[in-house]
């Protein structure tokens, strides 16, 4: 009984190790600009604002039929992955891509997809 215990907090000990050091930096990288590109809505965000220098939320929200709100949190997202970045021209708020991070995003998965 006494082995038992040992050797499910030995493991429980390793379990915990192993979270804190399995992942790299770069995976977890990959994983939040993942996570940002995973829904439509972001991932047209981001094709538009490349296609254009900087755009207002206005004029994204004036093309997606989706409401303000959501929009806003689309756009936060994007930006707490730090793909876009947004600048407070009052009263309106103007978005651009963050090109360093999206060409580091570009680099990261290249790397991943790698043949």
């Amino acid at each position: 009984m006494q082995t038992k215990n040992i050797v499910r907090i030995f493991a429980n000990n390793v379990l915990i190790m192993s979270k804190k050091t399995i992942y790299t930096e770069e995976q977890k990288r990959i994983a939040r600009i993942a996570k940002a590109l995973g829904h439509p809505v972001r991932v047209y965000i981001i094709d538009f604002l490349s296609k254009q220098s900087c755009c207002y939320s206005g004029d994204i929200s004036d093309i997606l039929p989706i409401a303000k709100s959501t929009l806003s949190q689309h756009l936060k997202e994007l930006k707490d992955a730090e793909l876009i970045q947004g600048e407070i021209e009052t009263p309106k708020i103007r978005y651009c891509l963050n090109t360093k991070n999206w060409e580091l995003a570009q680099t990261l998965f290249k790397g991943l997809f790698k043949l």
